[in-house]
């Protein structure tokens, strides 16, 4: 079960941040909903980003190239895409204020998003929040085969890169599960939380983390992008290959 409780959807980004911190997220009961609630799942999917199953028709998937993987590039899209209505998933969760104070956080440095891209069309993503060493998943979207979890797969690589501890998938689906994903009872993801936030969670009252993982590690290590890549940022796309083996090699 799920516990909720209605809120006003004009929400505060200080708000928000101290709701993650305490393991609780917004959601909205469909896409043009006013209000949102507040809810905390009884169990939590999470995905160890050591136990990240990168089956063998993904690795090849990635280490082709067959997708440009991008961060931060295009996160108003992607929170778009995600909110947007598709063939399986008629509506969402995702509704204005929560598109709005995404893109707060965003702008403030806290959300991020994944993007992988065919040629210059944008086909895949997700989109979360980072807390501490904890980034929190939110949404994913996919227009093509394999986009989707092409983007976890580099989101998994670029949280290992940065030194997080946690990977928050809020609910489990069978989607995550081949993945890796697993479910933990909400206490014991409360006290892996804890641990993940560290002493970061103290400042969040005026929404500033205190000692946090580096999204953006990956993109400082200078490993070598796509070759005659477009220059849509100042991070470059990663290649598969640099993928594969951050998430193949052991600590």
């Amino acid at each position: 079960m799920t516990r909720r409780t209605p809120r006003s959807a004009d929400l505060d980004p200080d708000l928000v941040l101290r709701a993650y911190a305490m393991g609780v997220f917004p959601m909205a009961e469909h896409r043009d909903e006013d209000s949102v609630f507040w809810v905390e799942p009884r169990q939590r999917a999470i995905m160890p980003l050591d136990g990240f199953h990168l089956s063998r028709s993904l690795r090849k998937t990635i280490a082709s190239d067959r997708f440009r993987v991008t961060a931060d590039t295009a996160f108003e899209q992607v929170i778009a895409l995600c909110a947007e209505s598709a063939p399986d998933r008629p509506d969402t969760w995702i509704n204005p204020a929560i598109e709005k104070v995404f893109g707060e956080l965003h702008r403030r440095g806290f959300a991020h998003s994944v993007e992988t891209w065919d040629g210059d069309r944008l086909v895949g993503g997700l989109y979360g929040l980072a807390l501490g060493r904890t980034f929190f998943g939110e949404s994913m979207f996919s227009r093509t085969r394999d986009a989707s979890k092409v983007a976890i797969a580099a989101l998994v690589a670029r949280l290992r890169v940065g030194e997080f501890e946690l990977l928050d998938c809020q609910f489990m689906t069978d989607h995550l599960a081949s993945l890796g994903a697993v479910e933990v009872p909400r206490e014991t993801y409360l006290s892996m939380l804890s641990v993940a936030l560290g002493e970061g969670a103290a400042g969040l009252a005026s929404g500033v983390a205190g000692v946090s993982a580096d999204f953006g590690a990956l993109d400082a290590l200078g490993v070598p992008p796509l070759p005659d890549a477009p220059a849509l940022t100042s991070s470059p796309p990663v290649s598969g290959k640099v993928i594969v083996q951050l998430l193949t090699q052991t600590s």
